[in-house]
């Protein structure tokens, strides 16, 4: 490197070398506080700010408390509403050749499609429970579980993540439910064709809801509350996580509309089986048809009506040999070096948010993933980031969805 080397100056040469310099500091130090996080600075051109970057990290579990990032404020969303379909890349959605009309054209003219949202993981499993805990993969966990085993820890790194393997977490690893309990709020979770609520294998035995029977097409590794004891082992699992059928009689009224209500259809109606064992056709029409009929229900409900918000996505891509790429600066993991089995992540495949907040029509290109979405769920109900939810820069929604 060259050395610059200063001579004396005098007088007036003297004086102006020093304002130089400190102009020349103070530009750089705009810059430097001007500038942009990269995942934010993707931009979206039907918005007037990016997404918020996440605070700090802690490795108990959960971050400082959150705050709107830019100064823009959150909207006043209190009611929450999650579908998780199955499966599907984001061309094969949301493309023009898409085999889900209803959603593609119908619903997304309705709302803000993000067009970088992706899974975190694959196979299924991982992906749900990084929507609940910020938790990351494991191999059981990419494996979907086959054994309903107990995970086996030894310590925590940061940011929150519990180092061990296995499927169901001890009780003191931190989830959303959890935290909404704490913080006064309501959640529930509503499984298609579960029947009795709070279903899961006894612990250590063969999961047999990995495939799909008539008449049952209820999937364990679609319901990740089932999967942390700290939900299973409570008398409260059998009230909150509950078959589909309640939903409707929950949304009648806002005062029995849970602040979070989680959502996933059977095997053929998430569109993961193509075709189905009732003879449906599966894949996109089925999940297409799921949505026409249910989609309406929620929007109608006096709840979303007053300040709800709906986030329909898929867990992961159509398989980690389709598309394992990631996004937000994801990484190996404490448990897993690749979380996508080939890749880094769960691949590209959309998300639509429908409320009064949003934009009708409107789209983003902000880089967001399943943490986001914790993440931005977190920030409406004011509580901290949990696992990987709260890894420094992630974006969480901000003005480039809300208006």
């Amino acid at each position: 490197m060259t050395r610059l080397r200063l001579r004396p100056f005098l007088g007036v040469r003297r004086a102006s070398l020093v304002f130089l310099l400190f102009g020349v500091a103070l530009s750089v130090t705009l810059v430097t506080t001007l500038q942009v996080p990269t995942a934010a600075a993707a931009g979206d051109e039907a918005r007037d700010g990016a997404g918020s970057p996440a605070e700090g990290d802690s490795s108990s579990g959960q971050s400082s408390a959150p705050r709107a990032g830019g100064g823009h404020s959150l909207p006043p969303v209190g009611h929450v509403f999650v579908v998780n379909l199955e499966n599907k890349g984001y061309d094969k959605t949301w493309g023009p050749g898409s085999a889900a009309p209803y959603l593609s054209r119908t619903l997304r003219a309705q709302g803000t499609l993000l067009t970088q949202y992706y899974g975190t993981a694959h196979n299924s499993l991982p992906n749900y429970i990084a929507q609940i805990s910020g938790q990351g993969p494991n191999p059981q966990t990419q494996a979907d579980c086959q054994v309903y085993s107990p995970f086996v820890g030894a310590g925590t790194v940061t940011p929150g993540q519990y180092v061990g393997d296995g499927c169901v977490y001890p009780a003191d690893v931190p989830t959303l439910p959890g935290q909404l309990t704490t913080a006064g709020r309501t959640w529930r979770g509503y499984m298609e064709d579960m029947g009795s609520s709070c279903r899961h294998p006894q612990l250590g035995a063969v999961d047999n809801t990995q495939r799909a029977r008539v008449g049952d097409q209820y999937a364990a590794r679609h319901n990740p509350f089932v999967y942390f004891r700290s939900i299973t082992d409570s008398p409260t699992c059998a009230q909150n996580d509950v078959d589909l059928s309640q939903l409707r009689t929950d949304l009648t009224a806002t005062a029995t509309t849970r602040n979070l209500s989680y959502i996933t259809p059977n095997l053929c109606r998430d569109g993961h089986d193509t075709p189905c064992v009732d003879g449906q056709p599966g894949g996109l029409i089925s999940a297409d048809a799921w949505l026409r009929e249910w989609v309406p229900v929620i929007t109608s409900s006096p709840a979303f009506g007053k300040d709800g918000m709906l986030v329909i996505t898929f867990d992961e891509s159509d398989g980690p040999q389709s598309d394992a790429t990631a996004c937000c600066g994801e990484t190996p993991g404490p448990n897993s070096p690749l979380p996508g089995i080939t890749g880094l992540g769960g691949g590209r495949v959309g998300a639509l948010v429908l409320s009064r907040y949003t934009r009708p029509g409107g789209y983003s290109t902000t880089p967001y993933n399943h943490y986001s979405l914790l993440a931005s769920i977190e920030d409406l109900f004011a509580l901290p980031h949990l696992g990987y939810a709260a890894t420094p820069g992630l974006a969480r929604f901000g003005r480039d969805i809300y208006r």
